[in-house]
């Protein structure tokens, strides 16, 4: 678990404190989408199937930020479609770090080098890449050539300018394990980043390409094969132990729909980041109206083949601070995290 420490302690102390208020359901990370416009059409991707007058809409740094301090989360998520598309991109980051929230903004980085000179180095700010193989494949899945060289592009100026970088890998079933072991090996010795998340693509129904996606067994056996190799050992993700063992199938866990709650264009989005059964206007009528015992592994067909980390590293994290013997080995595999910028 590569996060920094000052962030596994910030997490730490946030759930402490919700347990001691005696909240059963508490947010870990506000999945923040200020617009679905998007400026590639990848394979696996079911975010942006949406009418133009959908796609033109965007948040206001005011709504990203009111939004932040409704859910509490100490983590943000910006995701999308590109949020480097939104033309206030740099105030909505630089509102967040203000309110000192651990801030991740997810790119395809095809716009990235243009906005690095506006955003400031912080250690609440990761830019986090999303890079799904090596040139051949990550071109393929996002269906555009000269991308993959682009993202790398990016990365090396963010971490010559000081940035915490980090990566986002959607394992499909194009990905062979051998293609993830050369992938994790470049971003590591290659390109230095900071840390790296992964995860098995979910299987949108909107997606384009259905033929991409994995189902649950093939998704363990495949991680099974991924986290078995010698160097998996000095791979730095940003994952608890826990959520990487339940990659493997070696832990069972449900999915907390409530730890990533996602604030979209059209309101809070009804149960999780994967799943839209609808919208609310605030994020008490998200918490409290929703039937959240309806949603889950064995519960809803829907969920059958999620085993993405946006459902289930929320359970990891609650029960690594609930053990103490799973919170050494977080903390362990914290030590040496970098640290960067006050």
């Amino acid at each position: 678990m590569g996060i920094p420490t000052s962030q596994a302690l910030a997490v730490a102390t946030y759930i402490l404190r919700q347990r001691l208020k005696g909240r059963k359901r508490y947010p870990l990370v506000l999945m923040l989408e200020p617009l679905w416009r998007c400026n590639l059409e990848c394979a696996g991707c079911g975010k942006i199937q949406h009418p133009d007058h959908i796609l033109d809409m965007r948040l206001t740094p005011e709504e990203c930020w009111a939004a932040a301090e409704e859910c509490g989360a100490p983590v943000v998520s910006i995701a999308g479609g590109e949020p480097l598309i939104h033309p206030e991109i740099d105030r909505i980051v630089e509102g967040l770090v203000e309110r000192k929230k651990y801030v991740y903004l997810c790119t395809n980085a095809i716009l990235l080098e243009r906005w690095l000179p506006k955003l400031k180095p912080s250690k609440y700010l990761t830019i986090s890449v999303h890079l799904d193989g090596l040139r051949e494949l990550h071109d393929a899945m996002v269906d555009r050539k000269g991308v993959f060289d682009k993202a790398v592009a990016g990365i090396r100026e963010a971490k010559r300018r000081g940035f915490r970088v980090s990566t986002n890998t959607t394992v499909y079933a194009d990905s062979s394990p051998d293609q993830m072991r050369e992938l994790f090996n470049f971003l590591m010795d290659d390109l230095r980043v900071d840390g790296m998340m992964v995860s098995p693509g979910y299987d949108y129904p909107k997606a384009p390409n259905q033929s991409v996606f994995l189902r649950r067994p093939e998704m363990i056996a495949t991680f099974r094969k991924i986290l078995s190799f010698p160097e998996a050992k000095r791979w730095r993700f940003f994952h608890t132990p826990a959520f990487l063992e339940f990659l493997q199938g070696k832990r069972a866990m449900q999915c907390t729909a409530w730890g990533n709650p996602t604030r979209t264009v059209l309101g809070w989005q009804r149960p999780c980041y994967l799943i839209s059964d609808g919208y609310v206007k605030s994020f008490a009528e998200l918490i409290d109206d929703t039937e959240w015992d309806r949603y889950g592994y064995g519960r809803d067909a829907r969920c059958t083949n999620c085993m993405a980390h946006c459902g289930y590293e929320a359970t990891a994290v609650r029960e690594t601070i609930a053990s103490p013997l799973e919170g050494i080995r977080a903390a362990i595999s914290t030590i040496g995290a970098r640290e960067s910028h006050a």
